[in-house]
């Protein structure tokens, strides 16, 4: 799933950034009960196992201890007023936070690959595993696989890209955890290579997820606008709004899971400055209610005359 999936969506009620962060403290607590438990459980019965794939998916596990509470610490800033050094608010924290999230998978990921990467080399020091770390991975398979689509369900409610990133995380988990299953049998069936193969695969889905996600946030961080769609649904309540002639140069960058809008509109060029002040405000508050809009700054044109914001100066211009 694509953060940008959280599509704009009129007829859902709007949360207050109290209640995104109360709902993203219970969901992540929750997470770290999970996890807490999962991974002490799957690297104590991997090193009694002899489960490389097993120890591997606890450290996974492990660091979504760490990830947890980095969304904690992002979500506690985020909702902090604006002040004078960031008149925007503090939304960006969140994206911060999943840049961190990244980061983290991405390390925990190299790590497993060059673990398995060195049992490889060996594999005449690949011992068979017991069944016991079989049903440790089934165990572990089903609960992360529950907290995904429960952390998923709070993400969609509330509109947060930081949780839906936590909660595809916790998916990734469920992921490795099959894989990890699958090594064990094989490892059981007489192939003592498949345990560190499938840590090996798991350190590679790591990887791969933590890499999307750092590259999204960092995209987002250097104001990558939002999608076209939006964007459009955007110009179209603008465009609606009584005494606006036309619309353009609709720009928009992402401030955490809300927006930032530059807008162009198009009034009579006959009517009085205080007219089209009121018909800019007006449209600014249109926005603002129906779309997930944190500010929007118009500019105001007058109707079929030449827009000379555009225009290149002549010479001899200052």
């Amino acid at each position: 799933m694509n953060l940008d999936d959280l599509s704009d969506d009129p007829d859902h009620d709007l949360h207050s950034p109290a209640e995104r962060a109360a709902a993203a403290s219970r969901s992540t607590w929750v997470s770290v009960a999970v996890n807490l438990v999962l991974s002490i459980t799957q690297i104590a019965v991997g090193i009694v196992a002899r489960s490389q794939a097993l120890i591997a998916d606890g450290l996974h596990s492990l660091s979504d201890l760490v990830a947890d509470f980095v969304v904690l610490l992002a979500s506690h800033h985020s909702q902090k007023d604006a002040d004078a050094d960031h008149p925007y608010g503090h939304q960006r924290f969140e994206t911060a936070a999943s840049l961190v999230l990244g980061l983290l998978l991405l390390a925990v990921g190299a790590g497993m690959l060059w673990s398995a990467a060195r049992k490889l080399e060996s594999p005449e020091t690949i011992e068979t595993v017991q069944v016991m770390a079989l049903w440790v991975a089934g165990a572990a398979l089903v609960g992360k696989e529950l907290l995904f689509r429960y952390m998923l369900a709070v993400a969609k409610r509330v509109k947060s890209s930081m949780l839906v990133a936590n909660a595809w995380h916790a998916r990734s988990d469920a992921a490795s955890s099959l894989v990890v299953g699958i090594g064990i049998i094989g490892n059981l069936a007489g192939y003592p290579i498949l345990d560190p193969i499938a840590a090996a695969i798991v350190g590679f889905m790591v990887a791969r997820m933590g890499w999307s996600f750092s590259w999204d946030a960092l995209h987002d961080l250097m104001d990558r606008a939002i999608d076209e769609q939006e964007v459009e649904a955007i110009r179209r309540t603008l465009a609606e709004t009584p005494g606006v002639r036309n619309v353009h140069d609709v720009r928009t960058r992402k401030m955490g899971d809300l927006i930032v809008v530059d807008a162009h509109i198009e009034v009579d060029a006959h009517i009085s400055v205080e007219a089209g002040h009121d018909i800019a405000v007006a449209a600014r508050q249109r926005v603002l209610q129906r779309h997930r809009v944190l500010n929007l700054m118009t500019h105001v044109d007058p109707w079929h005359r030449p827009d000379l914001d555009h225009a290149r100066p002549g010479p001899g211009s200052h």
